[in-house]
Formats: structure tokens, sequence, C-alpha cells
């Protein structure tokens, strides 16, 4: 990330934050890791999205599912979670595991091998992905955080969610940076969309009205290598 936030007082760089109590860390890849917990979250993969809208019609390249799969990889390479949970729509569509090639399914799968696998549905991917290892739950409570695919209108301490694929845009010096972002106020994070055809929603559209502790609010943006913490004052929507 090419610019001078770290010299803006209101920005912070984070690393290990707190959610409800527990410890997590805020990777710029997108992916949240409780090393209590030895537990990985990564939410909106969209696996097959590219295949999904060929089916409609529109042709965009299919290296999706592959990309996707690679970065996978690598953060669970790097931290060895004994868990890993993923939020929802890890699928664009209900036959996305189906349609995906032989390949891409071995790679999915040698990640999952000797660890517990939860895949959280989706309203995508509403039923278990077909002829795939794990376990698929509504919503699935580890310790005091409760780990589900929309987030609940109602409060709930702990909840880590999806589904809104976040981002933050900030203005600096005449120059806008938008960015995909977690969202979080310290009691509840909505994580950014890991699926390389993924878009995102800005953190101050209406959608998110109601989630958040305004006064609390923290975007913390992805850089190329380290994630920026955001104050809500600093946040500019578009």
């Amino acid at each position: 990330m090419n610019f001078s936030l770290a010299r803006t007082s209101l920005i912070a760089e984070a690393d290990m934050i707190g959610i409800a109590g527990e410890r997590a860390v805020c990777d710029p890849r997108g992916v949240l890791y409780f090393p209590e917990l030895r537990l990985l979250a990564v939410s909106d993969l969209h696996l097959e999205k590219g295949s999904s809208l060929a089916r409609r019609g529109t042709l965009i390249p299919p290296y999706d599912t592959g990309a996707t799969l690679l970065r996978l990889q690598a953060v669970i390479s790097d931290y060895q979670p004994s868990i890993v949970i993923s939020l929802g729509d890890s699928f664009h569509d209900g036959g996305g595991a189906k349609r995906m090639h032989q390949s891409f399914r071995e790679r999915l799968e040698a990640p999952m091998a000797g660890r517990d696998w939860f895949w959280v549905a989706g309203n995508h991917d509403p039923e278990a992905p077909a002829d795939l290892p794990g376990e698929t739950v509504r919503e699935l409570a580890v310790g005091s955080l409760l780990f589900r695919h929309e987030p609940s209108k109602v409060r709930v301490e702990g909840e880590i969610s999806g589904h809104l694929h976040p981002c933050a845009r900030i203005v600096q010096r005449g120059r806008s940076v938008r960015r995909r972002c977690f969202a979080g106020d310290g009691g509840r994070m909505i994580m950014p969309a890991f699926g390389a055809y993924t878009g995102s929603l800005n953190v101050l559209d209406r959608a998110y009205a109601g989630l958040f502790r305004l006064e609390s609010l923290t975007a913390y943006m992805l850089g190329s290598d380290r994630i920026f913490a955001i104050s809500r004052s600093m946040l500019r929507p578009g």
C-alpha cells in the first residue's frame, strides 16, 4: 500500500486484534487466525463463479477457482490450523462442487486432510458441497465466538460473519484509496470476500446500518503485506 497512512495519527497499523475477548491475527490476505484456538476463518470463496457465469452466457476467463485455491493453500500452509471454517458462499452456486475440475478438487482436499473443516451454509450454497469432506453447518459456536454467513440484525457479541464483502475508502492528500477490509467494533467482525471474482460493498453503505457500534467501528484495510486500521472518522462513501 504505497501511501503515507503510517504518518496519519488516526490510522494505526494492525496485527493482533481482539474480538469479544479472543485474540486474532487479521491477515492482509483476507483471513482471520485465532492462535489460541488454532482456528482459521475465511469467507466468500465463491469457487466456480466463472463457470457459473458462463452457464448464464457471461464469458469470463475461467481462472478464478485455481487462483482462489492457490491463495487458500498458502494461508493454510503458513498457519497450520487445526480448524478451518469457510463462512458461506464457498461455491457460487449449489452445483459448483460438481462442476469443479478434478485437479481443483484434489487441490482443495489436500489441505483439508487431518483438519476439522466446516462449511457454513451461505445464500449461494445452502446445501453441503457434493462429494467433499468436511461438515456443513448453519452456524458454529467456538468458545466465545459464533461463526455464521450473514450478520445478524440482532447484535450478537463474538459474531464472525461474511456475506457483505466489505471494503473501505479513504481520501488522503487528494488521492482516493479503496480496498477490501475487515469491518469490526471489538465485539463482532465482518470478513472480506476471499474469492478472486468477488466485488465489495463500502462499510458506510446502508446495508451495514445497525450492525456496529459506530464510535468503535474500524475498517481493517488490506494492504499488500500489512493491515491498516482505519477509524470511522477517516472513512468516505463510494
